[in-house]
């Protein structure tokens, strides 16, 4: 059912709502200007189900946050999305969703929401764009956030402002080819940074080169970072190589529009040096340009929040 009509228009200190929506977990919070998370909620992603259903889940989100005080004086939502988004139209198609097909959830959420304005974003997007403000990209006019999970997203902030692009996808560095004559990408490229360096083909590259793992039968991209640790060359090497992949990638995007910080989130970045040190060494072979060479490689800091806090700052950022 939809919500009361939306308020009259709020001071920039007004609470904003905020969602996170994947193919497992569906996230909601009210967030303050200071980033404090006021009310949360989450529920499962009924990603099986049909598109209906699906936004059923979210609409019960946002009913949960409309039992808090707070959002009677909520001024807008925020949306980062799994993608492909189209923030021109309105609408989502995450790979991992499949009722969800340009399905219109920026005009539903809004009618569900009593008319507040709504802002979608890529969650790779988000997830600079709580960097930018809360974390580790903090003060940097010019930066680009990195997710390293299941698949390889990101986002851009350029002039001190968050670049989402028309359609919210802006950054996603993922889909940069870096290896010409490389394996095909499920995207229809080819040579990929997330066909080298996602979670899935890290783990599949040390496979292929002789690690196994072990008694729990963990062939995740952790346990390959836990083999790598206790120096396993298959191991190492799958790292080495998705690292190189990142830091082609990372390079390219810093020559062609001066960033002059990189930071990586998601799952793969939780192996931290395995990953971090050979990123770096690569990165000196591929930032070449003399305005390039003082690019930074740092891991993020909103940890699992960075989803919702991201969305917070997306909705907020001027348009």
């Amino acid at each position: 059912m939809p919500m009361p009509t939306a308020p009259a228009p709020r001071p920039a200190s007004a609470p904003v709502a905020a969602l996170d929506i994947g193919g497992t977990k569906i996230a909601g919070a009210l967030v303050d200007a200071d980033g404090r998370i006021l009310a949360r909620t989450r529920r499962p992603t009924p990603a099986g189900e049909d598109g209906e259903s699906v936004f059923g889940a979210v609409g019960a989100v946002l009913d949960a946050l409309a039992t808090s005080p707070a959002w009677a004086v909520a001024e807008a939502v925020g949306i980062g999305s799994a993608g492909p988004v189209d923030a021109a139209r309105g609408t989502v198609s995450p790979v991992n969703v499949p009722g969800w097909r340009g399905f219109p959830l920026v005009e539903r959420v809004r009618e569900h929401a009593g008319g507040r304005p709504v802002t979608l974003v890529g969650d790779g997007v988000a997830m600079t764009a709580a960097e930018h403000w809360l974390g580790a990209a903090r003060g940097h006019a010019d930066a680009l956030g990195l997710v390293v999970s299941t698949g390889v997203g990101g986002g851009l902030v350029l002039g001190g402002r968050l670049h989402p692009g028309p359609t919210g996808n802006a950054g996603h560095i993922g889909h940069l080819s870096v290896d010409l004559d490389g394996a095909p990408c499920a995207c229809g490229g080819r040579g990929c940074v997330e066909r080298l360096a996602s979670g899935p083909h890290i783990a599949r590259h040390a496979l292929d080169g002789g690690w196994r793992p072990g008694p729990d039968g963990d062939a995740s991209a952790a346990a390959v970072a836990e083999a790598a640790r206790a120096g396993h060359p298959a191991a190492v090497a799958a790292f080495e190589r998705a690292a190189r992949a990142l830091a082609a990638g990372i390079a390219a995007t810093a020559h062609l529009v001066e960033v002059d910080i990189a930071v990586i989130g998601g799952g793969v970045a939780g192996a931290g040096e395995v990953l971090f040190a050979p990123l770096r060494c690569a990165l000196a072979d591929y930032a070449t340009l003399s305005f390039a060479r003082g690019l930074t490689v740092v891991p993020a800091a909103t940890g699992a929040d960075a989803g919702l806090l991201g969305a917070a700052a997306a909705a907020r950022a001027p348009r």
